[in-house]
């Protein structure tokens, strides 16, 4: 702890927006990690097996209590969509299910881009950081007693440096995150458009063969 005070203490002020951008990401990151990983997600080959074999059974207020437990799921709420307009026609049942995938994407897909954001910003500022921090080096050269050169050379040094490394150290990890949030909402996204569709055709023939 004591090495990285000392480290941040040497960067200068341009340490500070870095930790700023740290802190906003962390918090997207926790934030979507918590709405995707825990309320949005849910087994999708498994939920929509459910769904369709209560659909087939002819059993639509089950199905329907089955969405209702899964409520967060975003899933689960596009099927409830369809499900509700089960007994309509087939245009009423596309466009509940089309309505309800429109609401849900936003809420999937949101502050995901944030994350690369603020990630290539703590670099930015890292290399600002870098560029006033060789300013004050050329400087320490060419103005300070020879005394005091060598201090002011290297405490412009480490300006430079710990700046570039200090916004590497928040970037690369957000980064690496992003991948990962990206790819569950990008899962997410892909199991509702692909499941909405299946409930759509089962329903359709379900309303065809009535």
């Amino acid at each position: 702890m004591g090495d990285f005070a000392t480290f941040y203490a040497n960067g200068g002020v341009w340490m500070h927006p870095i930790s700023l951008c740290a802190i906003l990401g962390l918090a997207v990151l926790v934030e979507r990690f918590i709405f995707l990983f825990f309320r949005f997600n849910i087994n999708g080959p498994q939920f929509f097996n459910q769904i369709q074999k209560l659909v087939m059974a002819n059993n639509i207020d089950r199905a329907i209590k089955l969405c209702n437990a899964a409520d967060k799921a975003a899933l689960a709420r596009v099927l409830k969509a369809g499900l509700t307009r089960a007994n309509k026609s087939e245009s009423d049942i596309s466009a509940a299910i089309e309505e309800a995938i429109l609401e849900v994407t936003p809420s999937i897909n949101k502050r995901v881009s944030m994350m690369p954001a603020i990630a290539n910003i703590a670099t930015l500022l890292g290399l600002i950081g870098t560029v006033f921090g060789m300013l004050d080096a050329f400087a320490a050269v060419a103005d300070a007693p020879a005394d005091q050169r060598s201090t002011a050379l290297a405490r412009g040094i480490g300006i430079a440096m710990n700046t570039t490394g200090f916004g590497l150290e928040v970037a690369i990890p957000l980064l690496a995150a992003h991948v990962f949030i990206s790819g569950l909402a990008k899962k997410i996204s892909e199991e509702v458009d692909l499941y909405s569709v299946k409930l759509e055709n089962l329903l359709a023939a379900r309303v065809r063969h009535s």
